[in-house]
């Protein structure tokens, strides 16, 4: 079923769905260049940017290239559980720096480090390139923590394709990643790339994310003729003693029937698996949070409890 996008959301749809049947109208083609300066352009719409103890800028060497993230920690001198963090915008657009307001209050809210990688990007480096940096950082995460204390709870969290990277190192993690993973907290993940479900066509025009720029995203990522299926984190077979599991979805996201599968198939294998859906929200609304200060507020509020909850569960051995 459509959904139905919040009144407060109407004018910005209406913009951007005008902007979107101008290019159409005009023939323009889509390039990376103009993808990443369309997500880095709604920064203007998180202008609450809080103060926080610790935040520094480092870079973890792999190879004959350094990964850059940035830390963050609200109390340095405290342990705190570790979060790292993927950004969204289809494995091709956003960065460190786009996601910082919403680092700080990860942060703040989760009571936890957090630890922001700016992996690298398609078309230039397509699929594995980013998911290995991220392997990477997940495996040497204490690296970059020199100075910040921390404790050995261990959670991904990502938005959209950031989702799909957290969601892929768990499935990775039943033999290819040694550091063990606690929770992950995915935030209306991309986890189905073949887009066969309902709501990829449901939604797929007039809520922002529209079904032609995902495909114009896989194609870019997917350079060397993988197969859509073998690479989703929705099919890839999941670990049996797999991490405590949040999915944040939106109702009138293209991707928000496979957030609720996956989180399906998490409680399914015995996970503990928490789902919400924000019934009237798009896409990256997270990304937008001027215009939907509740509903990003409420976001914020359940992924502490969720980190909270994770703490809570565990065995405090450390």
């Amino acid at each position: 079923m459509r959904g139905v996008p919040a009144a407060h959301l109407q004018d910005f749809l209406s913009q951007i769905n005008e902007l979107i049947a101008i290019a159409k109208a005009e023939g323009i083609v889509p390039s990376p260049t103009m993808a990443r300066a369309r997500l880095e352009g709604l920064s203007a719409f998180v202008s609450v940017v809080p103060e926080i103890a610790f935040r520094e800028s480092r870079r973890l060497r792999l190879d004959s290239c350094d990964i850059p993230v940035a830390v963050y920690s609200p109390r340095p001198s405290q342990k705190l559980p570790v979060v790292l963090y993927f950004h969204g915008g289809g494995h091709m657009c956003g960065g460190v720096d786009l996601y910082d307001p919403m680092c700080r209050k990860l942060a703040l809210a989760g009571n936890c480090v957090v630890i922001s990688v700016d992996y690298k990007l398609a078309p230039e480096f397509p699929y594995p390139h980013g998911l290995r940096d991220a392997q990477h950082v997940l495996e040497n995460f204490d690296k970059v923590l020199s100075g910040v204390e921390f404790e050995n709870t261990i959670i991904l969290a990502g938005d959209s394709a950031g989702g799909a990277m957290c969601s892929t190192l768990t499935s990775w993690s039943i033999s290819a990643i040694a550091t063990p993973i606690h929770a992950q907290i995915l935030i209306y993940p991309s986890v189905d790339y073949t887009m066969g479900l309902p709501s990829v066509e449901e939604n797929g025009e007039g809520y922002f994310l529209e079904k032609t720029r995902i495909h114009w995203y896989f194609d870019n990522y997917f350079a060397n003729g993988e197969n859509a299926k073998e690479v989703s984190p929705l099919y890839m077979p999941l670990p049996k003693n797999g991490p405590d599991t949040l999915v944040i979805t939106a109702g009138c996201d293209p991707l928000k029937d496979e957030g609720q599968e996956y989180a399906a198939r998490c409680s399914a294998q015995g996970f503990h698996t928490e789902h919400y859906c924000f019934e009237n929200m798009i896409h990256a609304f997270m990304n937008i949070e001027d215009l939907c200060p509740q509903e990003c507020q409420s976001l914020y509020t359940r992924i502490g409890r969720f980190i909270q909850g994770v703490q809570a569960r565990r065995p405090r051995n450390y």
